[in-house]
């Protein structure tokens, strides 16, 4: 049974994130220990709430983080998760971020959609890859967010449109470290297979 890490810092859904990886046949454990969370097969980075209050949150465990990702096992960011893996965050202040995929979170910008973006979209695919398998084009996901992740082509696993295209889901150049701005755990079948498929790559 694979090992599951999901990093506790304070700051996430952890409970219906480690109910969705149990679902699919894991063995997660919430942790915020550097040990257990190197030890694990793959790792959940998970976020609910502000960027800034959020990085000041993992400073504890950004070099574990980081150690992790140069490792080449999986980690998946989810929905706050994502954005705290690019570069930097327009929210609140510019911050940096940690750096693992390149590119922008940026605010949505002022129209007639609501913001927070929240609710069932459709995702595009952008790229194969094994985290999407058997996920079919269009596939409807749950979002709650109010800053939209801007990244490269290269780096877009799959996009969704809301007053524009953003990405939906994110990798970085070596394939390991992937993010979803959207809940999988809160996602129905489809978000389950998604996790499912994170699973099967640890």
């Amino acid at each position: 049974m694979r090992r599951i890490a999901i990093i506790d810092y304070g700051v996430g859904n952890l409970r219906s994130v480690r109910k969705g990886l149990e679902q699919v046949g894991a063995s997660p454990v919430i942790s915020g220990d550097p040990e257990k969370i190197l030890a694990a097969d793959g790792v959940i980075l998970p976020g609910v709430g502000a960027f800034v209050d959020a990085m000041k949150c993992l400073v504890p465990l950004k070099e574990t983080v980081y150690e992790y990702a140069k490792s080449g096992k999986p980690m998946l960011g989810i929905c706050l998760g994502q954005q705290l893996m690019m570069s930097s965050s327009e929210e609140g202040r510019l911050t940096e971020g940690l750096g693992l995929v390149p590119g922008r979170v940026l605010r949505f910008p002022k129209s007639e959609l609501k913001v927070p973006h929240m609710g069932w979209n459709n995702i595009r695919i952008k790229q194969d890859h094994p985290l999407f398998e058997g996920i079919p084009e269009g596939s409807f996901v749950y979002f709650v967010h109010s800053y939209y992740v801007d990244t490269a082509p290269e780096n877009t696993l799959a996009s969704c449109e809301y007053g524009l295209e953003f990405a939906a889901s994110v990798v970085n150049s070596a394939g390991n470290v992937m993010g979803t701005q959207f809940h999988p755990e809160k996602s129905g079948a489809i978000g389950l297979q998604i996790l499912k498929n994170f699973v099967g790559m640890c």
